[in-house]
């Protein structure tokens, strides 16, 4: 199992679109084969800022949704409502 933490600023004013655009970007990774979950955050004062952290059974099932043309579709209406690029971050449970 991992989770993928991908962070986002979002222009002023926008924020209401942006979460138009999220929620169907959710909706449309519910059905990505090795998708188990995740949740969005707006981190606390900034409400320009968002955290989306979800969970996938591995790296692959990860990597085919990130590459895949529905993501690719579903981007063209997050893109442009941000002011920087998405950071995104892999993380696995530690061993041991």
């Amino acid at each position: 199992m991992i989770k993928i933490i991908i962070e986002r600023r979002i222009m002023p004013g926008l924020e209401e679109e942006y979460e138009a655009a999220a929620r169907d970007a959710m909706r449309h990774s519910l059905g990505a084969p090795g998708f188990v979950g995740g949740e969005s955050l707006v981190e606390f004062g900034h409400s320009d800022r968002r955290l989306m952290i979800t969970k996938w059974r591995d790296l692959r099932a990860w990597k085919e949704w990130y590459q895949s043309e529905t993501r690719a579709r579903v981007m063209q209406g997050l893109l442009p409502l941000l002011t920087e690029e998405e950071r995104i971050r892999i993380y696995e449970a530690a061993s041991g």
